[in-house]
């Protein structure tokens, strides 16, 4: 199979198709993305630019067990939920969420579209939690599985 050439030029971004993603556990998480990793064949990270119009958040507020990910703000602005607290973001502004972090997301109350660079890791193995909504999904080799918080439970220990 022959690899792409590993560069994608202004012209090549401008002119790629945009997805509109909607996150699985929030209709007012839509995102207009372009995927330049995916177009590129890489598999172990993912870089994305990414759109998000006035009145539309990023995602569904959560934090990651086992992958990490970043912002990087292009232009726009927006605001940011980290943890229990909230902070406008702009242009040249940069995020960046560990493993275990303190969960997050990011919306665009703004006319003027919010633009942001976006990427992370691609581990095999993901869990996702979404403290708001109270639940956890699991992510292995691509298959993606949740459950409501409420129905987990401790595995006993035995002597």
């Amino acid at each position: 199979m022959k690899k792409p050439i590993p560069l994608l030029t202004a012209h090549d971004i401008e002119n790629m198709d945009e997805s509109v993603n909607i996150h699985q556990f929030n209709d007012k998480a839509i995102r207009h993305t372009r995927s330049l990793g995916d177009s590129l064949g890489l598999s172990t990270i993912g870089i994305h630019l990414v759109r998000l119009e006035q009145g539309y958040e990023s995602t569904q507020f959560h934090f990651h067990h086992c992958d990490e990910e970043f912002i990087y703000i292009l232009s726009g602005s927006g605001v940011a939920e980290i943890g229990d607290a909230e902070y406008k973001v702009s242009a040249g502004d940069f995020m960046g969420f560990c493993q275990h972090s303190l969960p997050h997301s990011l919306r665009n109350p703004n006319i003027e579209d919010l633009l942001y660079l976006m990427g992370g890791s691609r581990n095999e193995i993901d869990i996702c939690d979404y403290p708001r909504i109270n639940r956890r999904m699991y992510r292995v080799k691509g298959e993606k599985r949740y459950v409501d918080m409420e129905h987990l439970h401790d595995v006993p220990e035995k002597n």
